[in-house]
């Protein structure tokens, strides 16, 4: 109700308070139903639902974006995919992996399934935003037609390949895992939710998702004002509705380390980075055959730097196994170069 009685309004100093109050009980509403459908279908399948279903809305929210703000959102999708990428590789996965090891010695996790996640986000971080800046057929850092399409076929082809991966073939490699390897038994602080109770919850989290990003929409006016008299660069206004968008998963993450579940803090956190690529890019792709908007993917050197020291850094730390309080931290200062870049370029 709230939603329909904002939209398309102009909104004075206390209704921005009262949605920006909204946004925040959305939020978490999201995660508490997240949390009953991952409770009933298990791991690794929980984790994919409020990836992917935060992945849609954010690609609804982008194209809407986009329709209205002409030329000037032409950078809009790319800075808020890597704002994405940014903040689940370095800052979800760098706070679970600090609070994991702070309450148990080690953030204990499964090598092999999160090194395939790792090599997956790669990917399509490469073929997606950095390909665009040096390829030659479109002036500027924007694919020709062509190479787009191919972007979008190849982002499809890594997306599914991973999903099999993660939940057919080889699911025992997105388990949580102890120290020495052995898949933690399932949560039993409570009862799995009953199917009617699963079902509802999965409706009611995404009318919960559509509530965060179209309240954040809302909010987004106030958000680029503030912005601007702040004298930070338009594009952060990208950064900062990434932040809202992916903050259910922050928080379901942070939860699932404070239980030992560092594997699926991990899960939410790279398959959060995937989708967000691979739904995002296919799904923009064919909205610009109707967008006027031209589609800017390619990354600044900047941004191509931090996305290279983010990989390696990663690799460093999902080679082991596990994880102390240094590799959750170094992440954490990843992100925070990022946003004061994003901030004072």
């Amino acid at each position: 109700m709230a939603l329909a009685a904002t939209w398309g309004r102009d909104l004075g100093p206390v209704l921005v308070l009262v949605v920006a109050l909204l946004l925040a009980l959305a939020v978490l509403a999201a995660v508490h139903h997240a949390e009953v459908v991952a409770h009933r279908v298990g791991e690794p399948f929980g984790s994919l639902v409020l990836a992917v279903a935060v992945t849609v809305i954010e690609v609804s929210l982008i194209v809407t974006l986009m329709l209205s703000g002409g030329d000037e959102a032409a950078t809009l999708a790319r800075d808020t995919v890597f704002a994405a990428v940014m903040i689940t590789v370095n800052g979800i996965m760098g706070l679970s992996l600090l609070l994991g090891a702070r309450r148990f010695g080690f953030a204990n996790f499964n090598a092999e399934g999160t090194g395939g996640a790792l090599a997956t986000v790669a990917a399509l971080a490469a073929t997606c935003l950095v390909l665009p800046t040096f390829t030659t057929g479109q002036a500027g850092p924007e694919f020709t037609g062509g190479q787009l399409a191919f972007a979008a076929v190849a982002s499809v082809v890594l997306y599914a390949a991973f999903v099999v991966t993660q939940t057919v073939r080889h699911r025992d490699f997105f388990l949580p895992v102890t120290g020495e390897g052995e898949v933690l038994a399932a949560d039993d602080h409570a009862d799995p939710p009953t199917d009617r109770e699963a079902w509802t919850a999965l409706v009611l989290l995404l009318l919960s998702l559509v509530a965060v990003v179209g309240l954040a929409k809302i909010e987004s006016p106030a958000i680029e004002s503030a912005v601007l008299a702040a004298g930070l660069p338009v594009s952060f206004v990208g950064v900062v509705i990434a932040l809202l968008v992916l903050l259910p998963e922050t928080i379901a993450a942070a939860n699932a380390a404070r239980r030992e579940r560092i594997q699926v803090s991990l899960n939410l956190a790279l398959g959060s980075s995937m989708a967000s690529i691979g739904l995002t890019i296919p799904t923009l792709a064919v909205a610009s055959i109707w967008v006027p908007t031209p589609l800017h993917l390619g990354l600044g050197a900047t941004q191509i730097v931090l996305l290279a020291i983010t990989m390696v850094v990663a690799v460093l730390t999902v080679v082991p196994g596990r994880a102390t309080r240094l590799q959750g931290t170094v992440h954490l200062v990843l992100l925070a170069a990022f946003l004061f870049l994003s901030m004072s370029p």
